[in-house]
């Protein structure tokens, strides 16, 4: 079932894209208000650092070990579906954090699921539409999935400043608990809306030799990415860093709900730029568009290293940052879910999206520690330049790509 004059636009475009947002709504919900949670029970920048780079790496090393064996079985659906119930209800256990090690244990399932989802979605959005409208399916998605992003944060804001302060983490557990809602719901849009193409599968697929046996072209690509990736930190890092600027002047509650309304900008930015992004990839070279994307990171890591050298707390010199992180994660964020199924066979494309998502997964857990050590130990100049540099060095990388 497709929408009229609009062949690409089918049932499982449409089913995943609500899913996507509705799970974008809850754990985007927490992500914004997150940092002045943590800021109100006394967690340092460098335990954020490693409680989302740990987070990140889990959920990416799953993504490898869920898309070989989604390839080996040749299902995809059910695993999905655990994946959104464990991504839309785990962080619920953070109303009960005291200290960092609940807020990583309830990260580290709610990431576990998104691990294992995201590779088999990616799979089968890919096998819903033809090659030629891949960019602009993936950006749509994309566009959908940030939607909520930005959905997510303007009701957590909204609820910050309307429910009741008896103390200063007061508000922020009771957002944790309402999270939920649109986590289940997420779930079951995945179970009613979405129909699998299931395959054969192939039970004597070992996971070495399906990474082996990737084409080289791909496994070149990912090397690129991979470098970009050391210097991607989490976005949860620059909020803390709007938070810490903005709280001498305003107060650690104030503060956080302008921090998290510099997240909804960061996330509509990129919500914007990734349906454009996906319809140009159509249109040219994806991998250097892709490397466009790659270098305006770079240089966001560099302007938040300014914003700390020159003591900045401007508004718009803050949001201007904030854009640009969400205009170049959206171009990356559409791009790198095209490229992979342009150079992999649909039989083998859950292992090759998994693989991604591990070297990814590696690059999150050092840019996040990167940045988080770096910024407590020496300064947040340092940490945010270093970034930089790497992110640069993965747009480099992947113009060289380009060879079969």
């Amino acid at each position: 079932m497709s929408t009229p004059g609009i062949s690409w636009l089918n049932r499982n475009v449409i089913g995943m894209a609500v899913t996507s947002f509705c799970a974008d709504v809850g754990y985007e919900m927490v992500s914004a208000v997150l940092p002045g949670f943590l800021a109100s029970i006394g967690v340092a920048a460098e335990a954020l650092g490693w409680i989302e780079g740990a987070a990140d790496a889990l959920s990416s090393f799953m993504k490898l070990a869920a898309g070989w064996y989604s390839d080996r079985i040749g299902r995809r659906k059910p695993i999905v579906v655990l994946g959104y119930f464990l991504s839309g209800t785990a962080l619920s256990v953070l109303a009960a954090a005291i200290s960092w090690p609940l807020v990583l244990a309830g990260r580290l399932v709610a990431w576990f699921g998104r691990g294992i989802r995201s590779p088999l979605r990616d799979a089968m959005l890919s096998d819903s539409i033809t090659p030629e409208a891949r960019g602009r399916v993936f950006g749509t998605h994309r566009a959908a999935d940030t939607a909520g992003a930005v959905t997510g944060p303007l009701i957590g804001v909204w609820l910050l400043s309307r429910l009741p302060r008896p103390n200063g983490a007061a508000p922020f557990r009771t957002i944790f608990l309402i999270s939920v809602i649109p986590g289940l719901i997420s779930c079951a849009a995945m179970l009613l809306l979405v129909e699998e193409k299931r395959s054969q599968g192939d039970r004597a697929r070992k996971l070495w030799r399906s990474m082996r046996d990737l084409p080289r072209p791909y496994l070149r690509f990912l090397t690129a990415v991979g470098i970009f990736g050391a210097g991607d930190f989490a976005p949860t890092l620059l909020v803390l860093a709007a938070a810490q600027l903005l709280t001498p002047g305003l107060g650690v509650v104030r503060a956080g709900e302008i921090a998290a309304l510099f997240y909804v900008l960061r996330n509509l930015a990129q919500a914007l730029s990734s349906l454009p992004a996906g319809f140009l990839a159509d249109r040219m070279d994806k991998r250097l568009l892709l490397a466009i994307g790659y270098g305006l990171g770079g240089v966001t890591a560099f302007a938040a290293a300014a914003l700390f050298a020159w003591h900045t707390t401007a508004m718009a010199a803050i949001g201007a940052v904030f854009l640009a992180c969400g205009v170049y994660t959206g171009i990356y964020d559409a791009l790198e879910g095209a490229i992979p199924a342009d150079m992999i066979r649909s039989e083998d494309r859950a292992t090759a999206y998994g693989l991604m998502g591990a070297v990814n997964g590696v690059g999150d857990l050092v840019a996040s520690v990167l940045v988080g050590t770096l910024w407590t130990a020496v300064s947040p100049v340092l940490a945010f330049s270093c970034a930089g540099v790497l992110m640069l060095a993965g747009g480099a990388a992947v113009t060289m790509t380009s060879g079969r």
